[in-house]
């Protein structure tokens, strides 16, 4: 499974990185992010709790 974040979507907000902090980090520009391309398997969930947690949708499944 691999998820990205969309920067320009993004607003800060951190839930993603409250529920899935082992899938998600703030970047040099104060944005989320992905920690790595993809996500292994027993991150899965927490992965789709952040992306599913993100109030703008700028996390996405890829």
């Amino acid at each position: 499974m691999k998820v990205v974040v969309d920067p320009e979507l993004c607003i800060a907000c951190g839930a993603c990185i409250s529920l899935a902090s082992e899938v998600y980090k703030w970047d040099d520009e104060g944005k989320a992010k992905a920690i790595t391309e993809v996500v292994s398997p027993e991150n899965e969930g927490v992965a789709l709790e952040g992306l599913e947690g993100c109030p703008t949708e700028a996390i996405k499944q890829v």
